[in-house]
């Protein structure tokens, strides 16, 4: 069942157009990248999706069942998140809850459980400061999911992280994808391969191609598009 839909997205810049009539079906219960080369209009539609930015043209439908502003059932990790350091880990992500609308009470509960699901119960007490760059991409993982968001965004969640922190939040993703619908962005193939299901390669604003992604690997010549 699809969770969110866009039909004939469009986003332009000053006259530029950087999406470009994009259709997409996000299914319920599935990991889907958005696979693409830097440029190519990921991040802007991802910015769509998350109500960050209005679209200049096109609609985006959230499933039904779901009533309300759809902002509040998504939760969203940029690609740059910004921290305070000054924080723990574990006051960041209870902030975060409450201003999800969570109590004090229920979003301490929440850190504790996410904390211990992204593998960072032993640094919870420790300053964001501190944080290597694969503990705050778990952590913007962590405060991502605190609201029981139906769908995870994710904007190039392992691009800028070393071998180690790479494999780190991959493997956690892993994990996610058994519980929450996860839509990533990323221009590494193999990352795609290795944790989603359905999958859309973008190409200069462009959705040129999509769907099951073992579908699309019988086709080899799809991934010319990249």
């Amino acid at each position: 069942m699809s969770l969110i839909k866009t039909e004939q997205l469009t986003k332009s810049f000053n006259g530029t157009k950087a999406v470009k009539g994009i259709d997409l079906t996000i299914n319920e219960g599935v990991c889907t990248a958005l696979l693409g080369p830097n440029g190519a209009g990921k991040t802007t539609t991802l910015n769509m999706l998350t109500g960050l930015m209005k679209p200049t043209s096109g609609s985006i439908s959230f499933d039904a069942r779901y009533q309300g502003d759809r902002r509040q059932y998504i939760g969203y990790l940029p690609q740059y998140p910004k921290f305070y350091g000054w924080m723990s880990g574990e006051e960041y992500v209870i902030h975060a809850g409450q201003l999800g609308g969570l109590s004090k009470e229920r979003a301490r509960e929440k850190a504790n459980e996410l904390l211990e699901l992204v593998g960072l119960t032993d640094a919870r007490k420790k300053k964001i400061a501190g944080y290597s760059g694969g503990m705050k991409q778990r952590l913007g993982i962590a405060q991502a999911l605190v609201h029981e968001p139906r769908l995870v965004i994710l904007d190039e969640p392992v691009s800028a992280l070393d071998p180690i922190g790479r494999r780190e939040v991959l493997q956690l993703m892993n994990k996610l994808k058994q519980s929450t619908s996860i839509l990533f962005s990323t221009h590494v193939l193999h990352d795609a391969e290795e944790i989603c299901e359905d999958i859309y390669i973008i190409k200069e604003g462009k959705a040129v191609i999509g769907g099951n992604l073992k579908e699309l690997q019988k086709n080899i010549s799809s991934l010319q598009y990249i």
